[in-house]
């Protein structure tokens, strides 16, 4: 029988550094989260110039992107002690009293129904010594082509600068078409990575360690 390989082994990524997804073929990945648009919402004028504002994103960069939405059932669990802490400080009974029966309403309502939350990033590549692309399907999957072998400190902060420069360069056009958006730190890309590779485990905390 062959041996089996551990899970580790098939996910492309090597670290997280500095808000920089670092790939095992030395491949750099940056990500931006977006705002939406109620695009549906928007009077005809308004939505023209969302359409050119978003031929004007696509048209400023000299690299591919990938646009990502990752959907997670809405997580409750904050919004319910926030209001578990507010019926404490209630002077009447009755306050307390409403407060109760609409958490329970909103358990009730949740349990019922998937809520959804959809969120929206950008994801962009830097690859040192190549044109970097992304895969439409598997946006942190390795590009293709030769590895860079210079991997010591001082060309991580170049490189970064690099990726850095190209997020800016993305943010910026996108904010013509209404999008406003931020770089992910370390931290939270590691949280949608693990949210990425672990479909089923969608509503458990994600505890981080040094």
């Amino acid at each position: 029988m062959a041996p089996t390989k551990a899970t580790q082994s098939f996910v492309p990524v090597k670290e997280v550094r500095s808000g920089v997804v670092i790939l095992k073929d030395g491949g750099y990945r940056g990500v931006l989260m977006c705002s939406s648009v109620n695009f549906a919402l928007k009077s005809e004028n308004e939505q023209r110039a969302i359409i050119g504002g978003f031929q004007t994103f696509l048209n400023t960069l000299d690299f591919s992107v990938e646009i990502v939405v990752h959907s997670r059932k809405m997580d409750i669990r904050p919004y319910l002690s926030l209001l578990q802490e507010r019926a404490g400080e209630q002077k009447t009974e009755l306050m307390r009293i409403q407060l109760r029966e609409y958490m329970a309403f909103i358990r009730n309502f949740i349990e019922g129904s998937d809520i959804m939350t959809k969120l929206f990033y950008v994801v962009v590549p830097y690859t040192p010594g190549l044109a970097s692309t992304v895969r439409p399907d598997l946006p942190f999957m390795p590009s293709q082509g030769k590895k860079d072998t210079n991997t010591g400190e001082g060309a991580f902060e170049e490189h970064r600068v690099q990726l850095e420069q190209r997020m800016a360069l993305a943010s910026s056009s996108l904010q013509a078409c209404g999008v406003r958006a931020v770089p992910l730190g370390t931290e939270e890309i590691i949280e949608l990575l693990y949210r990425s590779f672990n479909l089923g485990d969608q509503e458990n905390p994600i505890h981080l360690t040094n």
